[in-house]
């Protein structure tokens, strides 16, 4: 390996390991918690019906903690490997249309862009997701290559394989790997490569049939979810206007926020404008990758925005982590354009919002390693209790009273409230705790958490 390629990824590896014990929030909890807790067979039986996610990642999860543990930087450090893995099938593609330097580029774009540093540290199953579809991309695009160049049958075949797997593999991760999958099967019908389509169109089919039975149950699930739960749909993403805005956004200056508004606003909006400006100056020459006027690359980067769009409209799923897979694609497509100022100032950028995030504590995840160790002992603690998997994460032995139930009893003359998502329940709690004559007496914040101690008045 080229020494500048190597010294990119150790760098990028590195910074991966700043701040990576921060406490677990939520949903990194809900991983802990269910490959600590159930075997192999009760993930696919117990939890999976429950989730709205593939079991592919859970079960990846439960082989890696039985043999390295279940600690915060055990939990995250698949994440690490799979962005570092990516980043290597980002330098191939790159490499492979526009040579060492544009590849060298793109994958520095890569692994130093603020959102897929943050996602580099967590333990979900977006960057295993990404890492399989970035193989996919590349094994696609050299059966492209190798069918425009008329190679050999059997070598097609064999890269048709190899891109169907890991299209299997990604959707087995993540359900809306989909959304990439659908383009790629498109062109391969609109270059007339049928046998090539019916190969990858088979694999991805064997695959859904497999898990179609399970993604049924879920898909009632969150049907049920949504007409249950009163702000579901705000979480999971509607179609609107500002969550498509949010994901060109967010894949430009990550997943950092700050006040007054209009200055975050007009840094945000401005880096997102340059970015998306330098991406669509770009003119490309190789005749394989042209979509009719458009190049392949700008069609697996917007089809996927599209189709999730509308398909949010009925399932809401417009959330801009879902699209982490189109970070790659836009990395690529920003390296080709090679003037020094630009490459500095795109990997300067991405470097300093990475830092930001990375150094400044009010940046990282929710805190409930420590809300758990200030919790009082022999207090009743409410709250919503599917979402506590982070309080049992960090003390299993915590009992967690049901915050809707409302069933206090008379003798718990203080208790303790975490409201967490009791605003996505629509449970207004207070007003109850209010009607039972108690009285909020004080209140801790923690790192996006709150704790909230209730008196019962004489």
């Amino acid at each position: 390996m080229n020494k500048k390629i190597f010294f990119i990824f150790l760098f990028a590896f590195l910074i991966r390991l700043i701040a990576l014990n921060q406490s677990l929030w939520l949903d990194e909890a809900v991983t802990a918690n269910v490959v600590k807790n159930l075997d192999f067979f009760e993930i696919l039986t117990k939890f999976s019906p429950t989730d709205f996610h593939p079991p592919l990642y859970y079960l990846f999860m439960k082989l890696w903690t039985n043999i390295f543990g279940y600690g915060e930087v055990v939990l995250r450090f698949p994440s690490i490997i799979f962005s570092l893995l990516t980043g290597y099938f980002v330098y191939k593609i790159a490499s492979l249309f526009h040579g060492f330097i544009a590849g060298m580029l793109a994958t520095v774009f890569f692994l130093f862009n603020p959102l897929i540093v943050y996602y580099s540290q967590e333990a979900r199953m977006y960057m295993m997701a990404t890492f399989f579809l970035t193989t996919a991309i590349y094994f696609f695009l050299k059966l492209v290559i190798a069918s425009e160049a008329k190679q050999s049958q059997k070598k097609g075949i064999a890269t048709s394989h190899l891109a169907g797997l890991a299209m299997t593999m990604a959707f087995l991760t993540f359900y809306g790997s989909v959304f990439l999958i659908i383009p790629m099967l498109i062109y391969l019908i609109y270059k007339k490569k049928y046998s090539h389509f019916i190969v990858l169109f088979v694999i991805f089919i064997v695959s859904l049939l497999l898990i179609f039975p399970l993604f049924y149950q879920q898909f009632i699930n969150s049907k049920i979810a949504l007409a249950n739960v009163a702000n579901w749909s705000l979480v999971l993403g509607k179609a609107n206007i500002k969550n498509l805005l949010l994901i060109p956004i967010k894949f430009s200056i990550g997943r950092i926020s700050f006040e007054p508004k209009w200055l975050y606003w007009g840094i945000a909006g401005g880096w997102t404008a340059f970015i998306l400006f330098q991406i669509s100056n770009i003119k490309y020459q190789n005749h394989i990758l042209k979509f009719k006027s458009l190049n392949i690359f700008y069609f697996l980067l917007t089809f996927p925005l599209v189709l999730g769009f509308i398909v949010s409209f009925w399932t809401p799923l417009l959330q801009y982590f879902r699209f982490l897979y189109l970070i790659p694609i836009m990395a690529i497509l920003l390296a080709k354009k090679n003037t020094t100022v630009y490459r500095y100032t795109v990997v300067i950028g991405f470097t300093v919002f990475s830092f930001i995030y990375l150094l400044n504590l009010q940046f990282h995840r929710e805190d409930w390693k420590s809300l758990v160790k200030a919790l009082p002992k022999n207090m009743p603690v409410y709250m919503i209790t599917s979402s506590s998997d982070s309080v049992k994460y960090y003390n299993k032995n915590i009992l967690i009273n049901e915050l809707k139930d409302s069933r206090i009893k008379e003798s718990e003359k203080e208790i303790i409230v975490i409201p967490y998502t009791a605003d996505i329940y629509g449970f207004d709690y207070q007003k109850i705790l209010l009607e039972k004559n108690y009285r909020l007496a004080d209140k801790k914040t923690f790192r996006g958490l709150e704790l909230e101690f209730f008196i019962l008045n004489n």
